[in-house]
């Protein structure tokens, strides 16, 4: 079950999809999917596009027709942030089931100021391609 609006940590998010329990929905723009990475089979429904990060006027449209209201869905972006922000609107939408997976897929900054060393997705050996 997911928690609507809430979350759930990298490894359990990967559990759920793998077994087929949730559909995951990659929330970055196309370009971070194609040359960060993404996770396999994971479906893509951008929160903002464009370098500004301009929020998609049409995103909860976007993420109703590739899921629909009531099953069960998981959000990633970069960091957490922009997925937490999507599952805080997913709910008023009518979205029954959405949560957003932890720590994102590149995780917060380190002292360095550099992503995939402190935490996220690829940081905990979580499967990922990239183009």
């Amino acid at each position: 079950m997911v928690p609507n609006g809430g979350s759930v940590a990298p490894a359990e998010a990967w559990q759920l999809v793998r077994s087929g329990a949730v559909v995951l929905v990659d929330v970055r723009t196309a370009e971070e999917r194609k040359f960060v990475g993404h996770v396999p089979d994971s479906l893509h429904v951008p929160w903002a596009t464009g370098t500004a990060l301009t929020r998609n006027p049409r995103f909860a449209r976007e993420l109703e027709a590739k899921v629909g209201l009531h099953r069960p869905t998981l959000l990633l972006c970069r960091s957490a942030k922009r997925s937490a922000l999507a599952v805080d609107v997913a709910p008023k939408a009518g979205f029954t089931q959405i949560a957003y997976v932890q720590e994102g897929f590149e995780g917060d900054l380190d002292e360095h100021g550099q992503r995939g060393h402190a935490n996220g997705w690829r940081h905990h050996g979580l499967p990922w391609l990239q183009d």
